[in-house]
């Protein structure tokens, strides 16, 4: 079939243009706009376990032992999930993985409203979601350059960090009224009937539209599965630009981004909201990551990215060290706006540049890695975070993380020539 689209990089295309000639392409289009309506379910199930966990124990280190369970499966499964995507077919992978979501998020529903949930069963049923989307997740990153051509897929990264902050926006928001004037179970029901918008569009790519780039498959070598991951880690820690991005961007994931995890004890504890200043403050970070990620979609360039990035990191870091060190609410939520803004850039930014620079071939078992950065160190820092919390309160841990990530990024900052040389080089290959 023909597919209608203009080079999103040609010099009279660049800003605004970038995006819907993106979005326009058929495959990619479809794709995004499924996904949207299954990121928004899933952050208003993300808002409601955590508040949820909240109404039981009334505890930061049990809200950070949740998000742990959520996230950390990432850790364990996120390899096997890369080596998969580079082996097998990652259309039929995706549906299978959106299934068994489903099915999590209808028996999560059902037990909220029969009134079965105790503190235990929800970090049971919280684990079992983090086992599916920690092996879904290298499958939907690997996923995007098959839907994109090459020239477009610095802007679909961008546009797929937009999307997935205007769910972080209107998830929380449904979420919290849902919570306020219905029921928490009607919160999860939700989310199990976003999973099929997700279904549908995928259904309907794998029928009707030919894929722009082709899957690659290493079936016919019949290496081993652990042989093959093994492969991929090499790959990474050899690489002199890949292993030292992706190293920074986990330390930044367990000192900084746990603050997102710890929000509704951000929220109650430290600040004295409920419901609704935990949707407030959710809502910031998804105003500012749409800002961010929509600055990045329309930029359209690749080069100097990788010092972008890095200056996106230490801001992050900045405005996590200023949320610790402010008592006014309103004042939070500037900084957690910014904190949002930042946090998009700098993620968006290291997946933009790996996905460019890694080779075809080890596509599927780099982003695992970088999805089991995004997740399971996030969940590792929460867990650290959230435990330190019961003795020394929130603020402190969190202020230390910011400290170290700082000094962090401003030392990479500072030795970033030889890392920049390695990874701006993907348009001379």
């Amino acid at each position: 079939m023909n597919i209608l689209y203009k080079d999103a990089h040609s010099e009279s295309k660049r800003g605004i243009y970038t995006i819907f000639n993106t979005l326009a392409i058929p495959s990619y289009g479809i794709f995004a706009a499924g996904n949207a309506f299954s990121l928004i379910g899933t952050w208003m199930q993300r808002i409601g376990v955590g508040w949820l966990a909240w109404q039981l124990t009334g505890s930061g280190a049990w809200i950070g032992l949740l998000a742990f369970c959520d996230l950390f499966p990432s850790v364990v499964l996120g390899f096997l999930g890369g080596a998969a995507a580079d082996r097998l077919n990652r259309m039929r992978l995706m549906q299978i993985s959106n299934i068994c979501a489903l099915i999590q998020a209808m028996l999560l529903a059902v037990f909220a409203y029969l009134n079965f949930l105790t503190i235990e069963m929800l970090l049971f049923m919280v684990f079992i979601q983090g086992v599916i989307a920690g092996f879904n997740q290298p499958v939907r990153l690997a996923l995007i350059s098959s839907l994109v051509p090459r020239s477009h897929l610095s802007t679909a990264v961008a546009i797929n960090s937009v999307i997935f902050n205007l769910a972080r926006f209107l998830g929380p928001a449904i979420a919290g009224v849902t919570i306020l004037h219905m029921s928490i179970g009607l919160v999860f029901a939700i989310n199990a009937l976003s999973y099929l918008a997700m279904l549908a569009s995928l259904a309907y790519i794998e029928k009707k539209i030919i894929l722009i780039a082709p899957q690659i498959s290493v079936e016919a070598t019949h290496v081993s599965w652990p042989i093959h991951m093994w492969e991929g880690l090499k790959y990474v820690a050899h690489h002199p630009g890949i292993g030292p991005l992706l190293s920074l961007y986990a330390l930044t994931a367990i000192c900084v981004r746990p603050f997102v995890e710890l929000l509704p004890a951000l929220a109650a504890g430290v600040f004295l909201r409920g419901a609704e200043g935990l949707a407030t403050l959710s809502s910031a970070i998804g105003i500012g990551a749409m800002a961010g990620g929509l600055w990045l979609a329309q930029r359209g360039e690749s080069r100097g990215l990788t010092i972008l990035t890095l200056i996106a990191g230490t801001i992050m870091a900045m405005a996590t060290l200023g949320l610790t060190l402010v008592s006014n609410f309103y004042i939070a939520i500037g900084l957690t706006t910014i904190a949002g803004a930042f946090l998009v850039t700098s993620g968006a930014g290291t997946q933009t540049i790996v996905q460019m620079a890694v080779d075809d071939s080890m596509r599927g078992r780099v982003m695992s890695m970088f999805g089991v950065i995004f997740r399971g160190g996030s969940a590792l820092g929460a867990l650290i975070i959230g435990a330190i919390s019961e003795a020394t309160g929130l603020r402190i841990p969190l202020a230390v993380g910011a400290v170290l990530a700082i000094i962090a990024n401003c030392w990479v900052i500072y030795r970033r020539h030889a890392m920049i040389n390695a990874l701006e080089n993907f348009n001379e290959r």
